[in-house]
């Protein structure tokens, strides 16, 4: 990061964050170390959010006056791994070609970092009658918890914002709804025998099947129902599996069978639905097929992950923001899930609006156009002006 007070250029700031490897697995702390050094260069207060294992951190800044009705600026620092992806050159080092800017982390959501950071001293130098708050968190890729800490400080020590722009890239469409994500492990615990005596066991890989089988059912159920709103791509709830393991050979009944499975739901999903028809499927399965030949079996589900959706606020105070500084006139809706629903089950008006294109995320050769960044750029300072 900079010496004290040193301005940098936005993609100078965005080289610096995307040099810093914050795969979600990794800690993201020698990036906010950095940012901490930086904020204290300008003068900045700011609070240090470490997580339960000290590992990881989020950092609350605040510019302005200690007035409710501010502005956050929500991003995260964490990125996908790079492992398996085949990437031209080293995804930690930003290369800039062809009017793009290629790294890890560049368009999801480094970008919007960059910007923000950029433009700090930019919003000391305004006077500024409206905070702003910047929060940059971590495992926003996995859970969308790091957040949370910063969260709880609003309307308690710090004041209540008015407003909050998750900046995840949108195209610097405004999107006022996404999915919820909830992420599960199912595993079937059976009883091994030989294959030759089936009464003397309890197959997991055949039960852990029928239960696959049931969450198919589940989901051509959701796809059936449809969206209502008639916003979204694909129009549904969708329902998936995505890794099974089970079984030690074919001539073994198998013991142990493991698969993790995932929803995402549509803003008006009842979030107990879809676990009460697996719950129903599960009783089911362990009945008929499970323990068929006697009490043999159990199975267990945990949920991993619940990350709530966002839905419409129309006429929200950020809604109305956000339409009016980046000169839209409509909402959209996104299928991806984002920290917005975090916010908003906090009682505070969300929206998510950031520039790039989410189709460059999570992809090697990730990228962000400089167009993308210049109109980033000009939208914050739309809201530099707007709370000054």
């Amino acid at each position: 990061m900079p010496a004290t007070g040193e301005r940098l250029s936005p993609l100078d700031m965005l080289a610096r964050l995307v040099s810093f490897d914050t795969e979600s697995d990794s800690s993201n702390l020698p990036l906010i170390e950095a940012v901490c050094d930086y904020l204290d260069g300008w003068g900045v207060p700011y609070l240090h959010l470490p997580n339960a294992g000290f590992d990881k951190a989020a950092v609350l800044a605040t510019i302005g006056p200690m007035v409710d009705g501010g502005v956050v600026l929500s991003g995260h620092t964490d990125v996908v791994p790079t492992l398996g992806q085949a990437w031209s050159s080293d995804p930690f080092t930003l290369r800039v070609a062809d009017g793009r800017a290629y790294g890890r982390g560049a368009v999801d959501m480094k970008g919007f970092d960059a910007l923000v950071l950029a433009l700090v001293p930019d919003m000391l130098a305004a006077d500024l009658k409206r905070p702003i708050h910047i929060l940059l968190s971590y495992d926003e890729e996995t859970t969308c918890l790091g957040s949370m800490d910063g969260i709880a400080r609003f309307g308690a020590d710090l004041p209540r914002p008015g407003a909050v722009i998750v900046g995840e890239p949108t195209g610097m469409e405004v999107a006022d709804a996404h999915k919820s994500i909830v992420t599960c492990l199912t595993t079937v615990h059976g009883r091994e025998a030989h294959s030759a005596r089936p009464a003397l066991g309890a197959n997991a890989v055949a039960a852990a099947c029928d239960l696959v089988a049931g969450l198919n059912r589940i989901a051509d159920a959701m796809i059936e129902r449809g969206d209502a709103s008639g916003r979204f791509d694909p129009a549904a709830t969708t329902v998936h599996v995505g890794t099974i393991q089970g079984g030690t050979a074919r001539n073994i009944i198998a013991k142990e069978c493991r698969f993790h499975w995932e929803y995402r739901g549509l803003p008006d999903l009842d979030p107990a639905e879809i676990p009460r028809l697996f719950a129903e499927e599960t009783a089911r399965v362990t009945r008929e097929r499970l323990n068929r030949y006697g009490d043999f079996g159990r199975i267990e589900t945990l949920q991993e992950v619940d990350i709530p959706g966002l839905a419409p606020e129309p006429g929200s105070e950020a809604e109305r923001l956000c339409l009016r500084l980046a000169g839209r006139n409509r909402t959209v809706a996104v299928p991806y899930a984002t920290e917005a629903g975090r916010f908003q089950a906090a009682g505070i008006p969300t929206v998510v609006c950031g520039p790039g294109d989410i189709a460059q995320a999570h992809q090697p050769d990730e990228f962000i156009t400089l167009e993308a960044l210049g109109q980033g750029e000009r939208f914050l300072r739309n809201l530099i002006e707007a709370c000054a």
